[in-house]
């Protein structure tokens, strides 16, 4: 499953859902706003063109290694310090399979996916790495 949303993740239930008989690794990425003298981080997407880049990037990691399932859940809106941002997760027969699956797609997640971060401070809002939202 691949998928944008708004609300918070339930971390157990997918890694339930990624679970059978032939997974002997199961490996998660959580990534969380850190307090980095953030009040919140908003997260913007285009998600028409997001979701078919991270459907891609999910290919391209089944094609290279032998994975049996991959969750990847990405938040977007206004977040606050602790909230979860992105889920990834991969099952695998082999537990190399899947830390080198769940590590290409948050890489190819970070280069690739139009999802753009704004820092809110209270000295003032910073977009991450100069990069803006396109209109």
């Amino acid at each position: 499953m691949i998928r944008l949303t708004t609300d918070d993740v339930d971390v157990e239930q997918v890694i339930r859902r990624v679970m059978n008989g032939s997974v002997g690794a199961v490996v998660t990425f959580l990534g969380v706003v850190r307090d980095d003298e953030l009040e919140e981080l908003e997260l913007e997407t285009w998600e028409e063109a997001a979701l078919p880049e991270m459907q891609k990037i999910e290919t391209e990691a089944r094609d290279r290694w032998p994975l049996h399932a991959v969750e990847v859940i990405h938040r977007h809106g206004r977040l606050k310090i602790g909230d979860r941002i992105l889920l990834i997760v991969v099952s695998a027969g082999h537990r190399k399979e899947a830390f080198l699956g769940c590590e290409f797609i948050l890489e190819r997640i970070k280069q690739t996916v139009p999802i753009w971060k704004k820092e809110v401070r209270k000295d003032g809002s910073i977009w991450v790495d100069g990069e803006y939202p396109q209109d």
